[in-house]
């Protein structure tokens, strides 16, 4: 064999072997860390984009105050998080959250604890409760420390994740 052709055979195999370290790290990468997930704007955000910017006039109260005849809240909408769009039936009497499996809604992050927040209904409310997490618990913005009502479509965030109760 002439040496030409022996130096190519030893380059072919160095790429070879190169390759395959390559593939074995991007597989240990995609195990640890997942896959890359894209996600497409939504129509709205694609509306929004397209339509001219206009000054949004303030609003006093965003969220709606139940009326004595409204029925309760029977979902749970995660808006934004991990779980983004996903959609609970509400249980009839508790719903507790947390990083625990035993928790009713489990959300897996580094801001929530184990057993993090109570959701409970009394009558046609429904009452959220800290569960002395150490991040705390937020209703649109405002650290809950006691038990308080939660009125529909009200922001509450545990953690990264935003979520709130719809009819």
């Amino acid at each position: 064999m002439s040496e030409l052709t022996l130096l190519l055979l030893r380059i072919g195999f160095l790429i070879l072997m190169w390759a395959f370290v390559f593939a074995i790290v991007y597989a240990l990468r995609s195990d640890l860390f997942g896959t890359k997930v894209r996600r497409m704007p939504s129509a709205a955000a694609a509306n929004a984009a397209a339509a001219p910017v206009s000054t949004p006039r303030p609003v006093s109260n965003p969220v709606p105050a139940p009326s004595a005849g409204d029925p309760p809240a029977r979902r749970l909408v995660i808006t934004s998080g991990a779980k983004e769009g996903l959609e609970l039936d509400l249980p009839a009497d508790e719903l507790t959250i947390g990083r625990s499996s035993d928790s009713g809604l489990v959300i897996r992050d580094d801001y929530t604890s184990t057993n993090h927040a109570r959701l409970s209904r009394q009558g046609d409310q429904w009452m959220l409760e800290d569960l002395d997490s150490t991040n705390g618990t937020f209703l649109q913005g405002k650290r809950v420390s006691s038990s308080v009502v939660v009125p529909l479509g009200a922001a509450i965030s545990i953690g990264t994740t935003t979520f709130e109760l719809r009819r």
